[in-house]
């Protein structure tokens, strides 16, 4: 049984995309697999791809936080000669690489920017003979504000795919909560659990964060507001006795580093983003965090308690829907996107602190990376 698998991943703002592509790819060699990741976005130092080869496309980037647009890192728009490059690179690279398995991080059901170039990717994957196993991997919720004319050309598009797998839990969040076109899907789709990129099960080494607030926004590009309303919210809580930890992600600028380590009082430790971020969650008293994907799973998985302020717009919906399906649950606290003050973030605070801990609530299924593996070799097989 042959098992090669073409991954194609873009990330347009954050970095949560390529890492929880990462972990997918860890597990999948580690079960055998041959891998090969293609990333769109902008070069990742330092990522742990287990094994997985990597190839670079010429990245881009979104052209602000409303992710409609596409441009260069240095912010100039992409233009058509660019994008047929592109094309050719990703195609000549497929046809190189032969893959068993073509896997695709989100589209159709998100990353349309790039239909330029994956929709000649999906033609060339028809084309050849034998065919490949042609797959999306989406996460728990989709951007729910696509209009209905998007959901339709999803579901269209969706017809050349042989399945879709879900990283996420049903018990805890479904798909169709935030996908219209549930119905025309639903038969080739399939549930993992989380993606955790490290083991759910996994004790804390050490002490480290032992009783302290851990504030944290991910890889930090929209963070600030969050963190500057942090430090000015600690003195206005029942926390206030105790150590905020504030972690300043590799994507803010260097300018709003300066100005959050001047903002901290004595008790405030402001630092880059740590390896160690899991056992600061299992150690801490309490999580300030957005709601992205991978921060999510990592909160559920090891923190006691918790407060969401997801990141979003009009267009981009996902991390507020997946806070509030997880504040009607009774399991974290949260402050809607619009809403953030030093105030509102006190008083999420509280609630998350007079609330009951996650760890009481039934365990979340995060064993998505193995389950992933498991549904491509029964493709395969």
């Amino acid at each position: 049984m042959t098992g090669r698998v073409f991954f194609y991943v873009q990330h347009l703002l954050g970095i949560g995309h390529l890492r929880r592509a990462a972990t997918l790819a860890r597990a999948m060699v580690a079960g055998g697999l041959d891998v090969l990741v293609v990333s769109g976005g902008a070069p990742v130092a330092d990522l742990d791809l287990g094994g997985a080869r990597f190839h670079q496309l010429p990245p881009v980037r979104a052209a602000d936080a409303r992710l409609k647009e596409l441009s260069h890192l240095d912010g100039t728009p992409l233009d058509d000669a660019f994008r047929a490059r592109r094309t050719q690179m990703l195609l000549h690279l497929f046809e190189a690489e032969a893959p068993d398995i073509l896997l695709t991080e989100q589209f159709p059901f998100g990353r349309t920017q790039l239909r330029f170039e994956l929709m000649p990717l999906l033609d060339a994957a028809q084309a050849r003979a034998p065919a490949p196993w042609i797959v999306s991997s989406v996460r728990d919720v989709l951007r729910r504000s696509a209009s209905p004319a998007r959901v339709d050309e999803m579901v269209a598009t969706f017809e050349v795919f042989d399945t879709v797998l879900i990283h996420a839990d049903p018990a805890l969040v479904r798909l169709d909560d935030s996908f219209p076109g549930w119905a025309d899907i639903q038969d080739r789709a399939l549930y993992t659990g989380y993606v955790a990129e490290s083991d759910p099960s996994r004790a804390p080494q050490g002490d480290v964060g032992k009783g302290e607030v851990i504030v944290s926004a991910g890889g930090g590009a929209v963070g600030a507001p969050l963190l500057h309303a942090a430090i000015a919210a600690r003195p206005l809580t029942s926390l206030a006795d105790r150590k905020w930890r504030i972690l300043v992600g590799p994507n803010m600028a260097e300018a709003e580093r300066a100005a959050l380590a001047e903002a901290a009082s004595a008790g405030i430790i402001v630092e880059p983003a740590r390896a160690d971020f899991v056992d600061l969650l299992a150690n801490s008293a309490l999580s300030i965090s957005q709601a992205g994907y991978n921060t999510v799973v990592e909160t559920l998985c090891h923190a006691d308690r918790a407060v969401l302020v997801p990141f979003g717009t009009a267009r981009e919906t996902e991390q507020a829907d997946r806070a509030r399906v997880l504040v009607e649950r009774g399991m974290v606290a949260a402050v809607p996107p619009d809403a953030l003050t030093p105030q509102t973030l006190a008083a999420a605070v509280a609630r998350a602190w007079s609330g009951p801990s996650i760890r009481s609530f039934p365990r979340v299924d995060a064993r998505g990376g193995p389950a992933t593996v498991a549904a491509l070799r029964q493709m395969l097989s």
